[in-house]
């Protein structure tokens, strides 16, 4: 096989003044098909990008998540459709954001019904985030309470959007879900996830805060200037001051992130029974629609619609496309993404899985989503 179109992609999208610099890389059941880098991790370092350099992955971290939940409802410590609140009494009594009264404060009535952990996984249980829904974002500053991106309990305290069950936004869930790993196994989450999922798979550079020893390994984040250029901006890694974020802390490599994949591929291996990667591989929103994020902020994320017009739907941890990808994904892939625009699916038809990490804000962004299609092209022609 002949990856230089994947090669030429890259190099292209660096040249051209995209992106600073990216890792791509992918893998069958057995072993690593390709690991290719373009440009630098920084634009003030002449330093070149490695294959293992190291990305905030973001909202990628949903996937280790939802396998450590999972790992728990197998051990019979959580289920799926019990109510959560005798676990987490935080869940209950909920509140659903109504709007708002003519001097702009919020209108809140009780939720009907109560949160479980199938509905945290697939993002139905009412929970969104601040930066795609105008409403949350407008609560947040009129209550003062503070973003979960702040890593405060309180941020986490947030009115729901709709009714459990009835709607699917994208939000806050898997942290929620992360509590309950905690909670349930009585690790923290950095520890549970060393101990049964990165450990065993030996992801021995996805962390939740990286090491002095990663410094020089790790990306900078970019974003662009009034003129569409790239410049640096801050992004350094900080401690969670209360919880660790298990919807979007982990920072990782593509190798990494390949292993935990190929872990998919193999239908759990040792750490999931083949029934439960079942589940992480169906439907499990009945007719709802999913996949589709606002634009309440658009330093950090454009609006987004992963597949236009189609039907697609969430899994336990996963979108699924419902018919084949125009780029050459199979139907029924399973794939999501990191806020710095950062991308993986894994074609369980084709049997491969493929990831491509940049850091550039804000998630969306026009040049990184073309080089994303282009690269999702020259990888099915290459193959």
């Amino acid at each position: 096989m002949n990856f230089q179109k994947i090669q030429d992609v890259l190099d292209e999208a660096v040249r051209s003044g995209a992106i600073a610099g990216a890792v791509a890389a992918a893998t069958d059941p057995v072993s690593t098909i390709f690991e290719i880098v373009a440009g630098r991790q920084s634009l003030d370092d002449p330093a070149p990008m490695q294959n293992d350099s190291i990305f905030w992955i973001a909202s990628m971290t949903k996937a280790l998540t939802s396998v450590a939940a999972l790992q728990q409802v197998e051990a019979g410590a959580l289920s799926l459709d019990a109510p959560l609140y005798e676990l987490l009494p935080d869940l209950a009594p909920l509140q659903v954001l109504e709007g708002f009264d003519v001097d702009g404060k919020p209108q809140l009535r009780p939720a009907v019904g109560y949160i479980t952990l199938r509905q945290l996984l697939t993002h139905t249980a009412g929970f969104s985030y601040e930066f795609s829904n105008p409403h949350l974002a407008r609560y947040l500053k009129a209550t003062k309470t503070p973003s979960a991106a702040t890593g405060l309990w309180a941020g986490l305290r947030q009115p729901l959007m709709f009714d459990p069950g009835t709607s699917w936004e994208y939000g806050i869930n898997t942290d929620w879900a992360g509590r309950a790993v905690e909670v349930a196994s009585g690790l923290k989450l950095d520890v549970y996830f060393d101990k049964y999922i990165t450990g065993p798979l030996g992801m021995r550079d996805t962390l939740f805060l990286p090491t002095p020893a990663q410094a020089s390994r790790r990306a900078a984040m970019h974003a662009r200037d009034a003129n569409g250029r790239l410049k640096l901006i801050s992004s350094e890694p900080r401690p969670a001051p209360e919880f660790l974020s298990g919807g979007g802390g982990l920072y990782s490599s593509a190798p990494d992130y390949l292993a935990f994949m190929r872990m998919i591929l193999n239908n759990g291996g040792t750490l999931l029974q083949q029934d439960t990667v079942g589940m992480m591989c169906v439907n499990q929103i009945g007719a709802l629609r999913a996949g589709v994020l606002g634009n309440a902020n658009p330093a950090l994320s454009y609006g987004v619609d992963f597949y236009p017009g189609a039907d697609s739907k969430w899994s336990l941890g996963f979108l699924l496309n419902p018919a084949p990808g125009r780029y050459g994904r199979s139907a029924g892939s399973l794939a999501w993404a990191g806020l710095p625009n950062c991308y993986y699916w894994i074609d369980l038809h084709r049997k491969i899985a493929v990831v491509i990490l940049m850091q550039l804000m804000p998630f969306g962004d026009p040049a990184a989503v073309q080089l994303h299609a282009a690269f999702e092209a020259a990888v099915y022609a290459s193959l």
